[in-house]
């Protein structure tokens, strides 16, 4: 079993920064494929990055990449997400996930946290 508490939203103007962090629970937390994903009021929930077990492979979404890095620090059970250069557009709850599947889809995700706001003003 593993517990997911992500941490680090907040508001921020266009053009800001914020870092988020997700922490484990539990020792395994090396095995697990962890994202990033968000939903906005009335939309669906879409993945915003993707990183590998060892923190080696990293995948972005189209519409964050260059703005956003995924990492992980094994040794502290923890995920982040550096969000630059955000934009209004980027307003939504932001969810860690877990996952045993090596290249995940949205379903394979076993572990979820319980999300953190992120609202970028104009």
């Amino acid at each position: 079993q593993v517990q997911l508490v992500e941490s680090g939203g907040g508001l921020v103007q266009a053009g800001g920064s914020l870092r988020l962090s997700c922490a484990a629970s539990g020792r395994t937390f090396s095995s697990y494929v962890m994202g990033w994903f968000r939903q906005a009021p009335g939309k669906e929930r879409e993945v915003v990055a993707r990183i590998s077990t060892t923190g080696g492979s990293t995948n972005y979404a189209d519409s964050v990449k260059g703005r956003f890095t995924i990492s992980r620090d094994n040794a502290k059970n923890t995920v982040y997400l550096q969000m630059n250069k955000l934009k209004p557009e980027d307003t939504a709850v932001y969810y860690c996930a877990g996952s045993r599947v090596l290249n995940p889809y949205v379903w394979q995700y076993d572990y979820w946290g319980q999300g953190t706001q992120v609202t970028v003003s104009s």
